[in-house]
């Protein structure tokens, strides 16, 4: 092989955990940021929330006043764990079925095409996946108990 191409192998193999480490903090950042405003939106104007509830989103199940408190404070509570990389997985997840529901919950986003939704679904299927990464808090409590979390 020649050496300039084995160079390169090297310099790929060293940054390779730490881009995968980025692109990871990335996917928390951009998710939590989007739900979160969702949220803070939300419950800053509440009245045009519950109206949506009531009489635009078709949230199956539930009546539509604990949809949503229930949207409400899993858009408030659920981004700053993941950002923190805090529960990744169980978050993300829990996330992922939001994301869901709300594609499921309001045909207006089919019509426009749902593109952030399904940015959003890759994104937490990948921390699903893959954890919250190496600059993450689940890996800093793994560590400190002497064990590494799984995939890391």
């Amino acid at each position: 092989m020649n050496p300039p191409f084995e160079s390169a192998l090297r310099w790929q193999a060293r940054l390779q955990p730490h881009l995968l480490d980025l692109l990871l903090l990335l996917a928390r950042v951009t998710v939590a940021a989007a739900f979160l405003r969702a949220g803070i939106l939300k419950i800053s104007s509440w009245d045009s929330t519950l109206y949506l509830f009531e009489f635009e989103y078709q949230v199956p199940l539930l009546p539509w006043q604990w949809a949503a408190w229930i949207g409400t404070g899993t858009e408030l509570l659920l981004p700053p764990l993941l950002l923190l990389g805090l529960m990744t997985r169980p978050v993300a997840l829990l996330l992922f079925g939001f994301n869901a529901m709300a594609v499921l919950s309001y045909p207006a986003l089919w019509e426009q095409g749902f593109y952030d939704h399904r940015l959003w679904g890759w994104q937490l299927l990948t921390l699903v996946i893959l954890g919250g990464g190496r600059w993450s808090w689940d890996r800093l409590l793994w560590r400190g108990k002497g064990i590494l979390q799984p995939g890391h």
